[in-house]
């Protein structure tokens, strides 16, 4: 299979893409390779098309046509283009028209690069590291082994959830697009958490796995400056040299741009002069390389690694262990690994480690119990993951056709618990931690599970089908690398699954990363000029922590690589603060801290996350991504402009309401103003806004509203009576001069809040008081960094009982000599060094206590001697 390149429109090489602004639906034009597809030149590069009509001037036309159907770089994509509010997209999945290698353009480090950016990897960091990349305006391509799994769900056929559905929203805030494919291709949605605050509220679908891909393609393949290069990544192109200057430099950050000084050191230690020293190459492209073993050069001012589990991958069932990224969805074929790529890190001594994942057995829903596993439907109406969706009030498209399915639920027990452990002998032996595997501590396999909570009655494992067209079922939770019939002996004890059939065995994958503080913020790395790393390869877990990560990435490559082919100034870094984002968070986390295991984004990470919540995420972010040049749709900063506007209407109306509060309890209620202390002498006389009572505990704006309504609907009736009494008498006096200036104007019925802006109308007026006691603890904690901690501090649950097992575990290995080393530590949530602060400072008032008293009996004693 020789490497293929497909591409979407060819943008202006002056500027970023605009945007389109109406919908487009898709429809993928097959043609036979004898037939000239219309357009077929605009999809072609100029190196092709020229080389192509040079073929033709001597060939017959069948020839020619021929020539030019093999020049095409993908199906032809014919765009009708519709505006219609509710007009939906879609796009069929085409095997592109394949081209030999020596037919991409040949081109040396010093001519003009092929591509500005070049991103290795279709998975879900690829896919938006290679959107935003073009979006920037940079000619961008992404480089994969097969372009028919770019945007393939490898695991979990599922976006969003707690902390990860709030990285998700705002990536789409950044202009990016797996919050879009999502919605295309949900069949059930829910949002977590939601009896909890609106700021731990993780938005959560599940795809159907061939609309998923199928959508991600589509909006790949319809986005300006981006072409899709199939062929495997063999090994870098590199220019050595100590301090080195990159192809694409980064300048120090742009002052009027960042909003703080915390933001501002980290751009600046993303500069290209704050990096000088470390570096010993700069990227100039890569290798790729087919299956029969034909290589070619791509040049390229940056590149984007975003490798997944293929960088050295091992693939493991029972004590069967082979070479592989992961296997085809489908099919017992094998992605081959990246070797090359992974020696190449090497050389230039990154620091590299082995990390774990595993995928369950894929289960024959036709074979199970329905009946006896607890059903779990979707939310409907749902909330979907595109903000501009949302603001336009629409619903995801499979919501509105009504074509959902349901989730069940089914809980493993004591036999599943003895054939796991009784089993585990016949589990694999890995590289890392002494044969154990180093694998994602919150989403840990049946064996760890059981292992760890030897106590625990049964484990719940969510039942998910895959897809509107599929038999096949995704056992959440279930993942166990047994030999396959030891796998189904283990399926078969829980309830429902008692003739259950695997469909395919599951399997874990071993494979390389490097430890991200060898990154910058901005994802580059230290040591070679214009490389950039993103996903997997930095040591997270999961598609949203992928996607958040190749946005930035992607973001920050286009923009440095636009701007040297443009011969412009270095351009500045775009950069996150961790009050900014949960990107923000994410990517601190990493290139400050490292990791050692799967990082998982959850709330708890973000010290600033009553700020940060997804329905925030357009208000804190889109408007920073226009400022950067990778975002220009207007539609999307139209609609963020009203809905600040909305947003602050609706909020001044809340503080201009007043009743006195025996009125607000008398009409919504006593539990509205606190219960029967409402009444109370004295209070009778005090007035509170609606803004003042919505922020009081469980009052809802919906219920703050209806008061309003019923109080303002009241006035408005008794002011158009009185009306009506003017004009009466107006008509006797016979003065319609005097009655039009004495008639005042109605007041006005506000209504409720417009669903686009609830939630943030409502936690924007709730979490204010919190939002300032926030920052205030989070700075007197920043002051107390230098304090030390006392080494006989006993780290156990009794002690710090709001700790989790990994904290105190951390902090018993790494015992911490001040609260600074203890930040330093991965894992280490804010709010739990806040914790921790606390008690270390009342366990040491205690202990000056305990040591003045002593001090005082003493002196009493040898007073009375």
């Amino acid at each position: 299979r020789p490497p293929t390149l497909f591409r979407g429109g060819a943008g202006s090489p002056g500027r970023p893409p605009r945007r389109k602004k109406a919908t487009a639906t898709l429809v993928v034009a097959a043609a036979a390779a004898t037939t000239l597809l219309p357009g077929a030149a605009s999809f072609a590069p100029p190196s092709v098309r020229s080389s192509g009509a040079a073929a033709a001037t001597s060939s017959s036309p069948a020839s020619s046509a021929a020539s030019a159907a093999a020049m095409l770089l993908r199906p032809s994509l014919l765009l009708s283009r519709s505006s219609g509010r509710h007009a939906r997209r879609h796009a069929a999945a085409l095997a592109p028209v394949r081209r030999p290698l020596s037919a991409l353009p040949s081109s040396s480090h010093e001519e003009p690069c092929d591509f500005d950016v070049i991103i290795v990897g279709g998975g879900h960091a690829g896919c938006d590291a290679a959107s935003a990349s073009a979006r920037t305006g940079a000619r961008t391509a992404l480089v994969t082994q097969r372009t028919d799994t770019v945007g393939e769900l490898s695991c979990n056929p599922s976006i969003g959830g707690i902390g990860k559905g709030h990285l998700v929203r705002e990536v789409d805030a950044l202009g990016g697009v797996i919050g879009e494919a999502a919605d295309r291709a949900g069949i059930h949605f829910r949002v977590l958490n939601r009896r909890k605050g609106p700021a731990v509220r993780g938005p959560r679908g599940q795809m159907d796995r061939d609309l998923y891909k199928e959508a991600m393609q589509g909006l790949l393949g319809t986005q300006e400056n981006l072409s899709v290069v199939q062929g495997g990544v063999e090994d870098l192109l590199l220019d050595e040299g100590d301090g080195i200057e990159a192809l694409a430099p980064v300048a120090d950050a742009d002052g009027d741009r960042v909003n703080c000084d915390k933001e501002k050191k980290m751009a600046d230690l993303a500069s290209s002069a704050a990096n000088a020293q470390h570096r010993k190459a700069r990227i100039r492209g890569v290798v790729i390389k087919d299956d029969d073993g034909n290589t070619k050069e791509i040049t390229a001012r940056c590149v984007v690694i975003t490798t997944g589990t293929f960088l050295r991958g091992v693939l493991m069932m029972g004590k069967d262990r082979y070479s592989g990224g992961r296997h085809l969805r489908d099919s017992e074929q094998v992605e081959p690994p990246s070797v090359g790529l992974a020696k190449t890190l090497e050389r230039f001594e990154f620091p590299l480690g082995r990390l774990k994942t595993g995928t369950p057995p894929r289960l024959d829903g036709r074979t199970i119990d329905w009946d006896a596993c607890p059903v779990q439907p979707s939310e409907v109406p749902a909330v979907p993951f595109s903000h501009l969706r949302q603001f336009r009030g629409e619903q995801p498209p499979l919501v509105e056709a009504g074509t959902l399915i349901n989730c069940h639920k089914s809980t493993t027990n004591d036999a599943t618990h003895k054939l796991v452990m009784d089993y585990a002998h016949l589990l694999p032996e890995y590289d890392g931690m002494d044969g154990k595997g180093n694998g994602p501590r919150y989403c840990p396999s049946i064996y760890k599970k059981v292992e760890r909570f030897p106590d625990r009655a049964g484990h719940n494992s969510f039942l998910e089908p895959e897809g509107l067209n599929t038999h096949i079922v995704y056992p959440n939770g279930m993942s166990g690398p047994y030999p396959e019939d030891i796998q189904l002996k283990i399926m078969r004890t829980m309830n429902g699954l008692e003739n259950v059939d695997i469909v395919r065995p599951g399997y874990d994958v071993e494979y390389d990363f490097v430890n991200p503080q060898s990154l910058t913020h901005t994802l580059e790395t230290k040591s070679i000029g214009g490389l950039y790393l993103a996903g997997q390869i930095c040591g997270t877990t999961g598609y949203e922590e992928a996607a958040a990560q190749g946005v930035i990435a992607g973001a920050n490559a286009g923009r440095a690589a636009f701007a040297a082919r443009l011969g412009d100034s270095p351009a500045s870094p775009f950069v996150l603060g961790r009050d900014e984002g949960y990107i923000g968070v994410l990517i601190d986390d990493l290139v400050t801290r490292g990791t050692n295991e799967p990082y998982r984004m959850f709330t708890s990470r973000a010290e600033y996350r009553i700020s940060l919540r997804a329905d925030n995420a357009d208000l804190r972010l889109t408007r920073k991504a226009a400022e950067y040049g990778f975002l220009s749709d207007e539609e999307r900063l139209a609609a963020l402009d009203a809905r600040e506007c909305l947003i602050e209407d609706r909020v001044q109306k809340l503080r201009d309401f007043k009743l006195f509060v025996t009125e607000w309890a008398d009409k919504g209620g006593k539990d509205l103003m606190g219960g029967d202390a409402v009444h109370r002498k004295g209070r009778e006389g005090n007035k509170k806004t609606a803004e003042e009572v919505l922020g009081m505990p469980h009052v809802t704006l919906k219920g703050v509203e209806d008061v309003m309504e019923e109080v303002q609907t009241s006035m408005r009736e008794e002011a158009e009576r009185e009306r009506e009494r003017a004009e009466a008498a107006g008509e006797e006096e016979d003065d319609d001069d005097a009655e039009e200036a004495s008639l005042p104007p109605l007041p006005q019925v506000n209504g409720p809040t417009p669903p686009s802006v609830y939630d943030t109308v409502e936690a924007s007026v709730k979490y204010k008081s919190y939002v300032a006691r926030q920052h205030k603890d989070m700075e007197s904690w920043r002051k107390a960094r230098g304090a030390r901690i006392p080494p006989d501090v006993s780290y156990d649950r009794a002690s710090l009982p709001t700790l989790s097992n990994e904290e105190l575990e951390k902090l018993n290995l790494v015992r911490p000599a001040t609260f600074a080393e203890a930040s330093n530590i991965s894992g280490m949530t804010p709010q739990s060094l806040v914790y921790l602060y606390h008690h270390v400072a009342r366990r040491n008032k205690e202990r000056d206590r305990k040591k003045r008293q002593r001090e005082e009996e003493e002196k009493a004693a040898a007073a009375k001697e």
